[in-house]
C-alpha cells in the first residue's frame, strides 16, 4: 500500500486555528493514502522560549524563568481549550503537565550547574515538539481520524553530536519499521515529533534548527515511502526571499545538485543534511 509522510512546520501547526486547517489537509490526504505519517513542529515561538528559559536558568533568574513556564503552560492549554471540549482534555492535559514538569526539572538542573551543555539544551528544546504532537493527535482523534502521538526518540537513532545530531540509518530503519508499520497497517496515523531523535543509549538529541524537515525525510527513507510532502508558508523553492523581494517566484524544477548548493549556502526552505548515502 502507498505510504505518505507529511511534515507540517511551525506556521502550519503554530496555533489552534492552524491546527484545524492542517487537520483538514490530513483528512483529505487520508482518502488517497492508506498509510499516512504526520511529522509536526512546535507551536509558534515555543522553541525560542525554551532556549530563553535555558539562558535564564543559567543566570539564576528564577522569576523570569517561572514567567516563561507559565506562558508555555497557558499557550498549550489555551490551544487545547480551543480545539477540544473540556470533557476530552484528560489524557492530553496530563501529558502536557508531565512535559512541563520535566521542563522545570531540567531548568533546575541547569541552574544548579550554572551552565547549559548541548545535551541539556537538546533535552529542553525537544519539549516543544513533544507537547504539540500530543495536541495535534488529540484533535485528529476528535474529528474521527485514528491518530497516535509518537516521540521520534523511539524511531530515529542518532550519534551524540548534540544540537546537530546525525542519523544512524540502519538502526533507524529497523526501529521505525518495527514501531510504525503495525500502526500504519491498523489504519492509525502516527503523529511524530519532528526535530528530535535519540542516541543508541536513549539520550534525547536534536537534528538542528529546521530539523523537522530532515525528520520527515529520514522517516520517508526508513519506511520506503512513496512521497514526502513538506508543508510550509511558501509554495516551494523560490528565486529569492519573498519577504525581501516582492517579485520572487517559485522555481518549477531543480536538480539535486542545485538544491544541495542552495541548502549549503543558507536557503532556509531546505536543510543541508542528508538522510542517506
Amino acid at each position: 500500500m502507498k505510504t505518505l509522510v507529511m511534515k507540517f512546520g511551525g506556521t502550519s501547526v503554530g496555533s489552534a486555528e492552524a491546527i484545524r486547517s492542517t487537520a483538514e489537509i490530513i483528512r483529505a490526504a487520508r482518502i488517497d493514502w492508506p498509510r499516512l505519517v504526520v511529522v509536526v513542529s512546535a507551536l509558534s515561538g515555543v522553541t525560542d522560549a525554551l532556549l530563553e528559559a535555558a539562558r535564564l536558568a543559567v543566570s539564576g533568574d528564577e522569576e523570569m524563568l517561572q514567567s516563561i513556564v507559565d506562558r508555555l503552560r497557558a499557550k498549550h492549554l489555551d490551544a487545547l481549550d480551543a480545539l477540544l471540549p473540556a470533557g476530552d482534555h484528560g489524557a492530553t492535559r496530563a501529558a502536557i503537565e508531565s512535559y512541563l514538569f520535566e521542563f522545570e526539572t531540567l531548568c533546575q538542573a541547569v541552574s544548579v550547574l550554572g551552565e547549559a551543555p548541548p545535551r541539556a539544551l537538546d533535552a529542553i528544546t525537544s519539549l516543544g515538539e513533544r507537547l504539540n504532537a500530543q495536541i495535534v493527535a488529540a484533535y485528529l482523534g476528535s474529528i474521527g481520524l485514528k491518530a497516535q502521538p509518537i516521540e521520534a526518540t523511539q524511531l530515529i537513532v542518532t550519534d551524540d553530536h548534540y544540537q546537530s545530531a546525525n542519523p544512524m540509518m540502519e538502526a533507524t530503519c529497523i526501529k521505525t519499521q518495527a514501531r510504525l508499520n503495525p500502526l500504519l497497517d491498523s489504519g492509525a496515523i502516527p503523529v511524530v515529533t519532528g526535530f528530535i531523535g535519540a542516541t543508541v543509549q536513549g539520550v534525547i538529541t536534536t537534528l538542528g534548527r529546521g530539523g523537522s524537515d530532515f525528520s520527515a525525510a529520514i522517516l520517508g527513507v526508513a519506511l520506503e515511502a512513496d512521497e514526502v510532502w513538506i508543508w510550509t508558508d511558501v509554495d516551494g523553492i523560490m528565486t529569492t526571499d519573498p519577504r525581501i523581494v516582492s517579485t520572487a517566484r517559485t522555481l518549477p524544477e531543480l536538480t539535486f545538485r542545485e538544491v544541495s548548493e542552495l541548502a549549503f549556502y543558507g536557503a532556509k526552505v531546505l536543510l543541508p543534511k542528508r538522510s542517506g548515502p
